[in-house]
């Protein structure tokens, strides 16, 4: 039976990415397993002549990434991912099935690419850094090491709640703060307005619905990704200002998977310890 007093909220949309650093689709509902919810992160670009996966982090080399969408043409399942369809910014549809996909992709981007469903054993991504106070480093690009054999940054699931949301936008009333913009897995409805409330969830292990549970592992650190423009948002260097000043560059926090299942929006989020 749920603990009213242990409920910190339930979810309000769910996001998957089938190719990283595109845009990807809004869920219903998803089975998450081990690895995430599954068919996130289930492509990625590969740059040719570097070896490193493509990701926005980098968005002197890739700033059109946003403007390419993925959507899987059927169902993943724990077992089976299917081909995924790339939507071009000229709305040009592209199926991972066919011959010339790469060569596509490579025009559009202007540098050689090519799609890949297996990460390099040592994958690694650039990171190009604002001249920002409180980042590590500054107008600079670095390589970043991302976990062995996947496609990811940090970690398989990525949590924000509404109320970090809120609390950004109260503190910068001029940006506009949407959850697109950090591009959480799972987006919770927060019970309480409290200042970033989910900073007080590392370490804790938190149920989803009836099935699923995970452990919180740590913050989301923030990038310039959350600057960058997406469909009618514009470009902002102020949203990742704002994190820096108000949270420590940290906007959501990271979890891995207990318990797998299926979450649903409208799920309700429980603390179990």
């Amino acid at each position: 039976m749920t603990n009213a007093a242990s409920v910190v909220g339930s979810v309000i949309s769910l996001w998957r990415y089938p190719v990283k650093s595109m845009m990807g689709e809004e869920l219903d509902a998803t089975e998450i397993s081990k690895q995430g919810i599954v068919g996130d992160r289930a492509y990625a670009l590969i740059e040719s002549t570097t070896g490193k996966v493509v990701s926005a982090k980098n968005p002197r080399k890739w700033a059109k990434l946003f403007d390419f969408h993925a959507a899987f043409v059927d169902s993943p399942t724990t077992n089976t991912i299917p081909s995924v369809e790339i939507t071009l910014p000229d709305s040009t549809k592209l199926s991972s099935e066919q011959e010339n996909i790469n060569e596509v992709l490579s025009s559009v981007l202007g540098r050689e690419v090519k799609l890949a469903s297996t990460a390099p054993p040592q994958p690694s991504l650039e990171e190009y850094w604002l001249d920002m106070e409180g980042l590590p480093h500054r107008e600079t690009v670095t390589d970043e090491n991302i976990p062995a054999g996947t496609f990811f940054d940090l970690a398989t699931v990525h949590l924000l709640t509404t109320a970090t949301i809120e609390r950004l936008q109260q503190l910068n009333s001029s940006g506009r703060f949407e959850m697109q913009r950090f591009r959480p897995n799972i987006a919770v409805a927060s019970t309480t307005n409290n200042n970033f409330t989910e900073n007080d969830w590392i370490d804790r292990t938190v149920a989803i619905g009836e099935e699923v549970q995970i452990k919180i592992t740590g913050f989301c650190p923030r990038c310039v990704m959350t600057t960058l423009p997406q469909g009618d948002l514009p470009n902002d260097p102020s949203i990742l200002k704002t994190v820096l000043q108000h949270n420590n560059g940290n906007a959501g926090v990271y979890a891995s998977v207990v318990q797998g299942g299926t979450i649903r929006c409208g799920d309700l989020i429980q603390i179990l310890d």
